[in-house]
């Protein structure tokens, strides 16, 4: 595989969705780099992430059938990668994907050399006011938000790359986009 796999990952709040949205607008009809719909079991959101919804037992037949690259499941939701992943690298393209952190060693596994995480941080109380802003979490989740963003802090990988989102959106947008164009 020629092509590079850049693995976004960040807690929570850290705004990963806006991010790829945005650079994928930026980069609309650019050669060389795709972005990867994921697929999930859960429906679509108007403003959430861009993911092809499947039913649980659609999204096990698939699994079953060997049609993910990758999958794992996370607070009581699928999540999977179609094998159109690998197609994409093997041609050289660059593959941009909203992925996991318990994942990670698993994607480090599957692909040793294509694998580029990006670790989106956000300073904790900016993140704090975007979790409470988006009016999903209880005061307690938000809290336990915030600790579990911790965890992203211990992550380790010979090719990870920081993104501070903890900025104005066009300023995170364009590192995010310089990142996947160099």
């Amino acid at each position: 595989m020629s092509g590079k796999l850049f693995y976004v990952i960040g807690p929570s709040g850290a705004g990963k969705d806006t991010l790829l949205c945005h650079a994928r607008e930026q980069l609309a009809g650019s050669d060389g780099i795709v972005f990867a719909h994921r697929y999930i079991t859960r429906p679509v959101e108007v403003a959430g992430e861009n993911h092809i919804a499947l039913s649980p037992d659609e999204f096990e037949s698939r699994r079953r059938q060997g049609l993910f690259a990758m999958h794992w499941d996370s607070h009581g939701l699928s999540y999977g990668l179609g094998v159109e992943i690998d197609l994409w690298l093997e041609k050289g393209l660059h593959v941009v994907m909203n992925g996991s952190r318990a994942y990670l060693p698993e994607a480090t596994r599957l692909y040793p050399d294509a694998l580029h995480p990006i670790r989106v941080r956000v300073d904790p109380s900016v993140l704090r006011t975007r979790l409470e802003a988006r009016g999903r979490e209880s005061a307690a989740q938000i809290n336990e938000r915030l600790a579990g963003a911790m965890a992203f802090e211990s992550l380790d990988h010979p090719r990870l790359i920081e993104l501070d989102n903890s900025a104005a959106l066009e300023q995170s947008t364009a590192a995010l986009v310089e990142v996947l164009t160099t």
